[in-house]
């Protein structure tokens, strides 16, 4: 059974999650895609707080190689209780 995608692989792909801004958020996110995708270099990540500095967004850029690995890293930051969204 193949799954349909518009993405051809692999390629690289932008991860974002966004959480409460906290010291360690934006090592938790890393660490999640650490475990699916190749260590992304530290020049790949980027952490911007909120306006009011509330919440952060960190987007982790990898290169993807299924659809499968991406459900998978999507499925675990979800997962998180810190991690309020993943886009």
């Amino acid at each position: 059974m193949s799954e349909e995608t518009l993405l051809e692989f692999p390629c690289q792909f932008p991860i974002k999650a966004m959480g409460k801004a906290d010291v360690e958020f934006d090592l938790l996110v890393l660490e999640i895609v650490q475990q699916h995708a190749t260590a992304p270099e530290k020049t790949r990540m980027k952490s911007r707080p909120s306006q009011n500095g509330k919440y952060l967004a960190v987007t982790v850029h990898i290169e993807a190689t299924s659809k499968a690995q991406l459900d998978a890293i999507y499925r675990q930051l979800s997962a998180h209780p810190l991690v309020l969204v993943a886009l």
